[in-house]
């Protein structure tokens, strides 16, 4: 098993500067010292280890043991083993930020990967730049991170909010688009505001005149939606848009369920695939569903099917639990871990990269997932396609899944380089639902 100890600058590489407009030399780093080969290879991991999100985070943790003890198996990376630090993001931002000061400063990890919550990644994004250590953003989505400055040391080895909150716009416009009215039931903190503003410059670019007849935004973490489903049912919308996701939309969909919300208006859930499994039957058919990405198991058409089989198969008799996309982007991130320390061990020959020099190998990285090919870009942002379906039941699966797939191009829902993404989506031509791929049958 993983080992998992107890928890209680003169500037960057002229490369990594030059990739980075705006980059800041700092001064007083040993970013560019000369690094040598460590002992164990300390990997800083934060994620949700108890609370409503846990069932996001333990799946994370449990991927990140899995990949650890396969790399470390293989012989490490650069023949050095791999040694994991977890931290558990549920205590909240201010114990998150103490822990990764202290797991770089007095536990000398060599990277920092982080976070699931939105919230947590703002937080920690800056550190990644003050304390000039290299962070993977493992999987939260805030579209903010890149868009407000550039963040020489950190990466993130997935998609993010706006293709996410994109394609399930598009699914909907191009499926089923004769909606005259709509509401928006999400979490009150930066995903749910951010995630509800993108869906609504798109909406009003693609399809103005939509009458929103409720906003409503209960606290992350809720046990109760009564008062919100009551609502919700005297508006009548024919749309409701969610971004709720782990145990809070576990919650959500349940109670809705029980007061037969889902029979009244038709849900849309981009984030809903890893609740799925917990939720079983009780989630029904005809509701648009979507992942952070490309990761659902019954994907139509991976890169690798054997690749993307092994997983599901290793993942389910180590831990006796489907894979779900917290495990994917785990797997993703430990991928792109592993493809920047060959590309920065190759360019040196072979020689230990300082941190200047692993940061500047991220920058443009490409390497394979189970399902697909991510690439990093210049802003260190990573494009990944995203699959959006309508769920349905089926008898060899005791829980919702998608059918009627559409996978969306990553470049097609992604924001470009330099601009803000609700000012992209404000500037989208419904000759963009034109662009939209065919359903793939099944």
């Amino acid at each position: 098993m993983t080992d998992q100890p107890s928890l209680s600058r003169r500037g960057l590489l002229a490369g990594a500067a030059a990739a980075v407009p705006g980059a800041v030399l700092m001064q007083g780093s040993d970013a560019n010292a000369q690094a040598q080969k460590p002992a164990e290879l300390k990997i800083g991991i934060t994620t949700f280890l108890s609370g409503p999100a846990s069932v996001f985070g333990v799946p994370g943790k449990q991927a990140a043991e899995m990949m650890i003890d396969e790399i470390n198996k293989a012989g490490g990376i650069g023949g050095v083993r791999l040694r994991a630090y977890f931290v558990d993001e549920a205590p909240g931002t201010e114990h998150l930020v103490g822990e990764f000061r202290r797991l770089v400063q007095s536990e000398g990890v060599h990277v920092m990967l982080a976070s699931i919550s939105s919230g947590s990644c703002l937080a920690c994004t800056p550190l990644s730049k003050d304390l000039q250590k290299t962070t993977i953003l493992w999987d939260c989505a805030t579209q903010r991170i890149f868009e407000e400055g550039p963040q020489p040391f950190a990466f993130r080895s997935q998609g993010f909010a706006t293709p996410e909150v994109l394609a399930p716009l598009l699914y909907l416009l191009k499926t089923k688009p004769d909606f005259r009215t709509m509401a928006v039931i999400n979490q009150d903190y930066a995903w749910g505001r951010d995630s509800w503003e993108m869906w609504r410059a798109g909406m009003e670019a693609l399809k103005p005149g939509v009458r929103v007849v409720a906003e409503l935004f209960p606290r992350l973490g809720a046990p109760d939606y009564t008062t919100e489903i009551t609502r919700l049912l005297a508006a009548r919308p024919d749309v409701i848009f969610s971004g709720h996701w782990g145990g809070d939309l576990v919650t959500l969909a349940r109670q809705a369920a029980e007061r037969r919300l889902f029979e009244r208006s038709l849900f849309v859930l981009p984030v809903a695939e890893a609740s799925l499994p917990i939720l079983g039957r009780t989630f029904p058919a005809g509701h648009i569903i979507g992942t952070r990405g490309d990761h659902w198991n019954n994907h139509p058409r991976p890169k690798d099917p054997a690749r993307l089989k092994a997983l599901n198969d290793a993942y389910r008799a180590r831990f006796n639990e489907p894979v779900i996309y917290p495990v994917h982007h785990m797997v993703q991130a430990f991928n792109a871990l592993k493809a920047a320390y060959d590309k920065a061990l190759a360019a040196k020959g072979g020689a230990w990269p300082n941190d200047a020099e692993l940061a500047a190998a991220f920058r443009g990285l490409t390497f394979d997932s189970p399902t697909s090919t991510i690439t990093l870009r210049e802003d260190g942002q990573g494009l990944e396609d995203q699959i959006v379906g309508l769920s349905t039941h089926v008898d060899s699966t005791p829980y919702a899944i998608p059918k009627d797939m559409v996978i969306f191009p990553a470049a097609m829902v992604s924001t470009p380089v330099g601009m803000k993404s609700v000012d992209w989506l404000k500037s989208l031509k419904p000759d963009i639902l034109g662009q939209v791929p065919a359903p793939i049958a099944g």
